[in-house]
Order: structure tokens, then sequence, then C-alpha cells
């Protein structure tokens, strides 16, 4: 399957540099940290013999741009939401790993009328996030509290080894580093290395703007109105937390998945994100 690369822009001077490819109803594929677009390179390429895949980098992260200023989830969503509409989709499938899936959650949420199915890969809520971080296994997210400190210090200790940072979360979060070959890792700490600031921007929004948005909705009783798919490894068991009923929560059409493989499952496990993802486009 070849993809076609363009350049869309989303808003005022942002472009996303997208990945498309297939026709059909469109899937939208939003990417984690510390990746591209290139992670759905397998899962995009299965969903593309009958789907419209659109693969973009997020704001701030890979080849699409990255000003200075709002990383929150409302604004990244806005993006997608644009991305698609330019693409000639008013409704499309959205789903995201880490990162990208706290992105898709927001668009689910603020855009209802634009999601038709929602599927999260890895990923809590961000308010449930921060709240199951507590005691000493929090150290597992250093980096989320590394990251929401005010500007300056964070971005400066990372730029200083990018590689290593970066690389440690390859090499830890997979169990399977055969999923990520040498030509994929290191395309991964290029598109990284020339991304700090808004890398870092991205997640100090999620330890403040994104935590009232989240809040308002849960004070307000907002859910993800369409079916909802989430793929996740055990992290209840360490941080000793109830991932459906966190999930529930939110989604009420939700179809909860254990995934026995490492962090980065759209490349360790293809072929079960596939099929998936292709139930929850039929439920």
């Amino acid at each position: 399957m070849t993809f076609e690369y363009l350049r869309v822009p989303v808003a005022d001077g942002v472009e996303l540099h997208t990945a498309v490819a297939g026709s059909g109803r469109p899937v939208v594929l939003l990417h984690g940290f510390p990746q591209t677009h290139l992670m759905w390179r397998h899962v995009a390429a299965d969903l593309a013999a009958d789907h419209t895949v659109i693969c973009p980098d997020l704001r701030g992260y890979g080849a699409s741009d990255k000003p200075e200023g709002d990383y929150s989830k409302r604004t990244m969503a806005a993006d997608i939401v644009a991305l698609a509409a330019a693409l000639g989709h008013d409704r499309f499938a959205l789903a995201g790993h880490d990162r990208g899936a706290l992105v898709a959650i927001r668009a689910g949420l603020d855009h209802p009328d634009r999601v038709t199915h929602l599927a999260s890969l890895d990923v809590l809520p961000t308010l449930d996030m921060w709240d199951v971080l507590h005691g000493v296994s929090a150290a597992v997210g250093f980096h989320l509290y590394l990251m929401a400190q005010p500007p300056g210090l964070p971005e400066r200790m990372i730029a200083a080894s990018s590689d290593e940072f970066f690389g440690h979360f390859l090499d830890l979060w997979t169990n399977d580093p055969a999923a990520i070959p040498p030509d994929v890792r290191a395309a991964y700490l290029d598109a990284c290395r020339g991304a700090v600031p808004s890398i870092v921007a991205d997640y100090r929004a999620s330890a403040g703007i994104d935590v009232e948005y989240d809040t308002a909705d849960r004070d307000a009783g907002r859910t993800l109105a369409m079916p909802v798919t989430v793929l996740q490894q055990d992290w209840g068991s360490m941080l000793g937390f109830d991932a459906v009923a966190l999930w529930r929560a939110w989604a009420p059409d939700l179809r909860h998945v254990p995934v026995r493989c490492g962090h980065f499952m759209a490349e360790e496990a293809p072929e079960l994100v596939v099929k998936e993802l292709r139930d929850l486009l039929e439920r």
C-alpha cells in the first residue's frame, strides 16, 4: 500500500504532516510518545485495504509544525477535526496511542458529532492518570512530573541528552525490541531531537489546562457518546486501580481489552490491534 504525504493546514500557522491511503470510511490514527505517525505502519497498511486511513504527526511532533503556545488537548483535538474536514470527512473514526489517545479522548468529548468510533491504546484519561499515580509506584511516571515543571529547566535537561532521554522509553516500554528496528528507532530519536520544547509543552498542558477541561466535563457528567474500545496493559495490578471502572465512567459503550505485550502495541502486536479496530468499526 502506497501512502501519499501531504501538509495540511489546520490552524493559523499550523500544518500537519500527514500520510493518507486507501478509500472507504475514514479512520484517523494518532501516534504516541516518543514516536511519529510511523508507529502505525503495520496497522495502517492493513486498514487501508478498505478504509481511508489518515495518519498525521501531531502538532509539535515529527514533521508537523511546532508553534509556541497552546498544546492543550482541546487545541490538538481541534487540529484533527480540521484535518479530517480539509480532507473531505465531516465524520470519522479515531484511534490514538498514548499522547494521541489523550487527543482522541478530548476530540470525542468536544466533537461527538464528528467522531463515530474511538479507540484508546494504553493510556488512562488525564484525570485518572494523575489520580492513580501515588507513592513509589509513581516513579514509573517520572517524566510526567519532570515535564510538568515551569518552562526552562525541563527543556534544557532533556535537550542536553535527548537521545538518551527518549531512547530510555523506547527501550523500557517494549517487550520485543525487534518490533522497533534500528532504522525506525533512529527516525523516532531524530524527530524528538528537534521537538523538545513542543513535546514538553504537550506534557505540561496535561498537568494544567487539560486537567481543568477534564474536571469540567466530569463535573458536568459528560461522557464519550460513541462506541469505545480500550486496549491496555495491566497497570492496575501495579498501581492499584480498576481500569474498567475508571474507563466505564467516561465511556458507557465500552469494550476493554487487556493486552499482554509492551506499551508499543501497534508495533508489537499489530494483528491484535487491527482485529480490535475492525471489530470496533462494526459496532
